[in-house]
């Protein structure tokens, strides 16, 4: 393999509690260790683009500053020939947008048939001119945050919920707006709808559908700011019992699974379910899956900062979140390069 012919960009981006995220130092941690087990495979950059109130601007905004970092730094590594992100909360839209921005279309002929030896990678077009690797994403809500129990510190409250959705942009502005789902630009469907298909120059399902890996890591409790049904791409229905680790190296990732991709308009039993969840989650868990994604649940329930989940996911500070160190691992060992 070619000396540093993967470059891998990390992010992570969410506010709350009157703080705000900077990836370079949350990320440190995961980005010492790629390097220190990749050391001639990876370049790893941690996105600096969107920090402190900048997360406060919208995801495409952020995502609009993450693709012209992007961008530059791809310019400034000519030697890279592959690609991939990691995103943390928030972050993982954001780069969903970015990548939208980024993608370019296959070279392939129209009509062209991939059985007569036409490249995989060329088919399935790439990221700012490199081949896309691996999509993975941490406790990142890909539902949005409005359904319920989808923010577990609202106690599954639907009238606390309720407020919270008219109140959130006072907080958290547009990126509020968001995640609730309750923003109407210009007339236009919710964000995180419009992220589900190709539009206009931006090519949001095409560029999910282009890396070989799409993985979602979530915790399946004591994360109060992201639930797991919206970082797993789930419905109620489909949320795995599980049970405690028995792998000394990875002690707490509880469940795994792989899904492949399928192409469903129809709404499922569990959907129409009075209470359960409503029509536009249900179109975005119906629009993400139609790529296949392989599903990491974690849990730190025997943690003593269990409740800090959200942070302890991605070792956020390795001196108090050091119990996150075997999802970093997990990563690590099962990463494309």
């Amino acid at each position: 393999m070619e000396l540093f012919g993967s470059i891998i960009f990390v992010a992570g981006s969410y506010c709350y509690h009157g703080s705000w995220d900077s990836c370079t130092t949350d990320w440190k941690f995961a980005a010492d260790q790629f390097v220190r087990e990749l050391p001639d495979k990876v370049i790893v950059h941690c996105s600096e683009r969107n920090m402190y109130k900048l997360t406060l601007d919208g995801v495409d905004i952020m995502g609009e500053r993450l693709a012209e970092e992007v961008v530059e730094v791809i310019n400034r590594r000519p030697e890279a020939r592959k690609i991939s992100f990691i995103a943390h909360s928030v972050g993982g839209l954001v780069v969903r947008y970015a990548i939208g921005r980024l993608y370019r279309p296959s070279r392939r002929k129209a009509g062209e048939d991939l059985s007569r030896g036409v490249s995989d990678d060329i088919s399935r077009g790439t990221i700012c001119g490199l081949e896309a690797m691996n999509f993975i994403t941490v406790a990142t809500p890909h539902l949005g945050s409005r359904g319920n129990k989808q923010v577990p510190f609202l106690f599954g409250f639907t009238a606390i919920e309720k407020v919270a959705s008219s109140v959130i942009h006072l907080i958290f502005r547009r990126t509020g707006r968001h995640l609730f789902l309750n923003d109407n630009d210009e007339g236009k469907p919710p964000l995180l709808k419009r992220m589900l298909d190709d539009c206009g120059e931006l090519y949001f399902m095409s560029a999910l559908q282009a890396f070989k890996r799409r993985v979602a890591y979530a915790n399946v409790g004591y994360d109060h700011i992201v639930g797991w049904r919206t970082s797993s791409i789930r419905r109620n229905s489909e949320l795995p019992k599980w049970k405690d680790s028995i792998c000394e190296k990875y002690p707490h990732i509880v469940y795994e699974e792989i899904s492949e991709g399928k192409d469903s308009d129809k709404c499922t039993e569990d959907a129409m379910t009075v209470g359960n969840c409503d029509a536009l989650e249900e179109e975005l868990v119906t629009g993400l899956t139609r790529v296949s994604w392989e599903r990491v649940d974690v849990s730190f329930h025997t943690s003593k900062l269990r409740f800090a989940a959200h942070s302890v996911i991605q070792v956020k500070d390795i001196t108090m979140h050091s119990e996150g160190a075997d999802v970093i691992q997990h990563m690590i060992d099962h990463f494309l390069n």
